[in-house]
């Protein structure tokens, strides 16, 4: 582990008055911490080299079937000007690059020049790789500049994205004993361990009450994580979209399945160098940690707050509804096109739609002060 940062940690719980903290702090500052955190340090984390590989990495015609849903969106919105692409959770720009690409490559230029992007980033490193790649693509001018109220972002027309950046999330973790509901709290001996005692707060079991899960539903020792900083994505989301559509995906289930009884050990899990680490306390700011979404909580937080649910898919079904195959034989056209090239983006694409892979992913489409649904 980063010797530093399990210090700070140690520190923090050693001088708390129970002698503990909860995993959700533990696990916001093993992600989050400035230059110490997973997500926080100079190594560009999603890459073939790295310790894992999104979709938008895999090949670029995720991207590219993604920009066929935002100009339908774009087209359902009255074709605003200027229009909106915010990103949480952007990176170096691989997605949003792509995305343009494909809005080029389709001819889309009119929604091209409407395109205002702003990159939501909490790792300085990363942005700057954005930006330097932004410039060398001859697409800075499409860089927004993120305007602000004296009480918030200025609200714009457009498209949230949010892929795979809901899962890193800080988490809650749960468990049941006697039909009764416990946190696991993190403390100090010799080491990071789990201890169990009462709830920090009552939002963990009212949460699960909104689900429609309740403690003696769920099998005695079952392990849950419970996301509260969902309510406040959405609060921030809401704030910088004053209408149009947000778009999350992200591996996850309705809290029926969440929280049955296949996943009697939660689903928090590390990963490093391309493996599975079960020990979240392994290799501190070194290791991602992650847990699956509750779509559930994200539908019904996300009407509370003025959002209107239009689909929940598996990423599968979107992309294919999406024109993903169109997009495969558009690259089989080209002259310039290798074998190489289509036999990878092929690879690609069956990683995208394998069920036991990306293709199980969650797509949930939201809406904002739009009358109609998307095409």
């Amino acid at each position: 582990m980063t010797t530093e940062l399990a210090a700070l940690i140690r520190a923090e719980i050693e001088s708390s008055p129970d002698r503990r903290i909860t995993f959700a702090r533990f696990m916001e500052r093993a992600l989050y911490e400035p230059e110490l955190g997973y997500y926080s340090q100079a190594a560009d984390r999603p890459t073939d080299t790295g310790h894992f590989l999104t979709a938008p990495e895999t090949h670029p015609i995720f991207g590219w079937t993604i920009a066929r849903r935002i100009e339908a969106m774009w087209a359902d919105l009255g074709r605003p000007r200027p229009f909106g692409l915010i990103e949480y959770g952007a990176g170096s720009g691989t997605l949003a690059l792509s995305i343009l690409e494909g809005l080029s490559r389709h001819g889309w230029t009119d929604l091209l020049a409407a395109v205002r992007y702003e990159p939501i980033e909490s790792n300085p490193h990363r942005l700057a790789d954005l930006r330097e790649r932004f410039e060398k693509a001859g697409l800075a001018e499409l860089l927004a500049v993120a305007g602000s109220r004296s009480n918030g972002p200025v609200p714009v027309t457009g498209v949230i994205l949010a892929n795979e950046f809901l899962d890193a999330l800080p988490v809650h973790r749960v468990v049941v004993r006697d039909g009764h509901l416990l946190e696991l709290f993190v403390a100090w001996r010799e080491g990071f361990v789990e201890v169990q005692a009462e709830p920090s707060t009552p939002e963990l079991a009212r949460r699960l009450a909104d689900d429609g899960i309740v403690p003696d539903q769920l099998a005695e020792g079952q392990l849950a994580e419970i996301c509260l900083g969902l309510a406040a994505w959405l609060d921030d989301a809401a704030s910088r979209l004053a209408r149009g559509y947000v778009l999350a995906i992200d591996y996850g289930y309705e809290a029926a399945e969440l929280y049955g009884p296949r996943r009697l050990a939660g689903t928090l899990l590390g990963y490093r160098g391309h493996r599975v680490q079960e020990d979240p306390f392994a290799d501190v700011g070194l290791s991602d940690l992650t847990a699956h979404v509750d779509f559930t909580a994200l539908r019904l937080l996300g009407e509370r707050r003025g959002f209107r649910s239009v689909a929940l898919t598996t990423q599968s079904e979107f992309l294919v509804a999406a024109g993903l195959e169109s997009e495969l034989r558009a690259l089989q056209a080209p002259r310039a096109t290798t074998a190489a090239d289509y036999m990878r983006a092929r690879s690609g694409i069956v990683r995208m739609l394998d069920p036991r892979h990306m293709g199980r992913f969650r797509v949930l489409t939201l809406a904002r002060r739009v009358d109609n649904s998307p095409r």
